[in-house]
């Protein structure tokens, strides 16, 4: 063989691994943007008196009013919290919202108006990669 045949063999050989390689990517599942989802837990008791600021109710009827401002949906589940300081012990009712299809700036915006509004140190978000799906039914 000569070296214009290797080459063109070496070039051929090169061209078939990218056109698979682009191949497998474009068979590979898509992660959407708004894949995303948010979880923030938010903490209702005063962060210096340690407590309760808000109602159970009121304090759902106040996380809505903010998030409604930063985000187009979410969901809140009642939860009770708790952590050890030492030998004191401390609980106190937590709100759990679950944020989908918002970006992570809408969501430190309701953040940081939460922690105002409920006087806290800080919330706790967690950014999980998820599978999204909006299904509608079958036709």
């Amino acid at each position: 063989m000569n070296k214009k045949t290797v080459a063109a063999i070496v070039i051929a050989v090169a061209a078939l691994c990218l056109s698979i390689a682009g191949l497998i990517v474009a068979l590979l599942p898509k992660q959407a943007a708004g894949d995303v989802q948010y979880v923030m837990y938010l903490g209702t008791n005063d962060k210096d008196t340690n407590e309760p600021v808000f109602a159970p109710d009121e304090a759902k009827t106040k996380a809505e009013e903010i998030l409604l401002k930063h985000v187009g949906g979410w969901t809140i589940q009642e939860a009770n919290g708790g952590w050890a300081d030492g030998d004191m012990l401390y609980r106190e009712y937590t709100i759990v919202i679950y944020l989908s299809d918002t970006s992570a700036d809408a969501v430190h915006a309701a953040a940081d108006e939460l922690i105002a509004a409920f006087h806290q140190s800080s919330v706790l978000i967690q950014k999980n990669v998820t599978a999204t799906e909006f299904y509608y039914g079958r036709p």
